[in-house]
């Protein structure tokens, strides 16, 4: 019996998200409805100097340019995971780590 190679193809989209879920990361829609709303999330004054850097194992990493913005959004860290997760699905956002990324 020959089988039809057609029948083991995966879009590529699906694969990508396999591999990335072995990897630890989140679904690509999950990472992309993080990024939409995040200025709803921190407001648009602070999204101006906070981005999503990434989107790991429930883990959302937030770079800002400052680090009195990066002590700003260590301290409101809890409210900001339960904004996003209100926004994106339980569980997408468990917890927010911020980093001081200096501009280039």
């Amino acid at each position: 019996m020959t089988r039809d190679r057609r029948e083991d193809l995966v879009p590529l989209k699906d694969a990508l998200s396999a591999v990335g879920r072995e990897l630890g990361m989140p679904d690509t829609d999950a990472l992309a409805r993080v990024l939409r709303v995040w200025p709803e999330v921190v407001g648009d004054a602070l999204a101006q100097h906070a981005h999503v850097r990434s989107l790991r194992d429930g883990v959302l990493t937030i770079a800002v340019d400052a680090p009195a913005w990066a002590t700003e959004l260590r301290y409101a860290a809890d409210d900001l995971a339960r904004r996003a997760s209100e926004r994106v699905g339980r569980g997408v956002v468990a917890r927010v780590e911020v980093v001081v990324e200096r501009p280039r």
